[in-house]
């Protein structure tokens, strides 16, 4: 109960302190390259290994200033046998002359629903500390509205997020952005910004244990954005390959559709990403490639990804890889 009133407690001191509060990470396919903690804080310590995971991406390769995200992650349970899940998330954020730097901190609760396969119900909560940067130190310009300088300003923001694992499918539920902001407008008064997005996470995890055949994992994102009215959804389908008794090769493609309706142009993106797991060691590659008419670049968005898992513990019994990080 001290775990349950401390959260409340942290929530409750949350919302008192509303300032300047923006949007956090940007939603790529990470997720996919075993780093469903970068999405979700209620896998913060979901799994038989602590989870040290980077990754760098970059968008239209060929475009000067293009948008490009940097991730360090780490999460993992606080000790032993502990329900507590604890993690924490490091990130660059860049798009032309802006950019964003901060850090995230997780608190998640696991309860072991008991009965002989893994049934296993999560709650989490993240809070998160940036640093938003504009540089107009570049543009030559006479437009009084131009500084021509390097203005910054910090602001915080929270996720709260709840999953649920039953043998070898699971569902996550995220609320991000919990916080709202206000805009100064000309005339002295504030436009509140709800940047609010509300996503959720289902699949489940087909294991073959034949030698040399492949194993599979369907899964779906939905991603909501509450001011905008947004909805994308992720379409995904990984397949798994054991190499001997330790070593995994592994591929995913996923389909990103959104339905905004109000848009010349709804957002179509198709994203093939390979890697393997070799022992306690994760390298994936992925590339996302739009099939809207109308494109920046050709070139898409590439992203690089290496984790380690450490302190493993026996695998569960009958879990999705997400949980069982040496299922192999």
């Amino acid at each position: 109960m001290k775990i349950f009133k401390l959260t409340i407690l942290f929530l409750t001191l949350t919302f008192i302190n509303r300032v300047n509060a923006q949007e956090t990470i940007p939603i790529y396919f990470d997720y996919l390259s075993d780093n469903v903690y970068l999405l979700h804080p209620a896998a913060a310590g979901i799994g038989n290994c602590a989870k040290l995971r980077l990754s760098h991406g970059q968008q239209w390769a060929g475009v000067k200033n293009a948008p490009g995200l940097q991730t360090l992650s780490y999460h993992s349970r606080f000790s032993g046998e502990s329900n507590v899940g604890l993690g924490g998330i490091l990130f660059k954020d860049s798009n032309g002359n802006h950019s964003q730097l901060g850090a995230q901190a997780t608190f998640a609760y696991h309860v072991d629903m008991g009965g002989e396969y893994f049934n296993q119900l999560s709650f989490a909560l993240s809070g998160m500390f940036a640093e938003s940067k504009l540089d107009e130190s570049g543009f030559d310009t006479t437009d009084p509205v131009i500084s021509g300088l390097v203005t910054a300003e910090n602001y915080i923001n929270a996720d709260f997020g709840l999953a649920y694992h039953y043998r070898t499918g699971f569902a996550y539920f995220t609320i991000k952005n919990l916080l709202l902001s206000a805009r100064n407008l000309e005339n002295s008064a504030f436009e509140s910004l709800n940047l609010r997005r509300y996503l959720f996470s289902l699949g489940y995890f087909f294991e073959n244990e034949r030698p040399n055949r492949l194993s599979f994992e369907p899964s779906l994102m939905l991603n909501y954005s509450e001011r905008t009215g947004e909805f994308n959804a992720d379409i995904n389908l990984k397949a798994y390959r054991k190499i001997g008794s330790n070593n995994t090769l592994w591929a995913a493609l996923s389909y990103r559709r959104g339905f905004d309706g109000n848009k010349v142009q709804e957002l179509s993106q198709l994203t093939p990403i390979i890697g393997i797991n070799l022992s306690k060691v994760m390298i994936s590659y992925t590339y996302t490639q739009s099939l809207n008419d109308i494109v920046i670049d050709n070139s898409g968005f590439h992203q690089i990804s290496f984790g380690i898992d450490l302190f493993c513990k026996e695998a569960r019994a009958s879990a999705c890889p997400n949980v069982n990080s040496n299922f192999r």
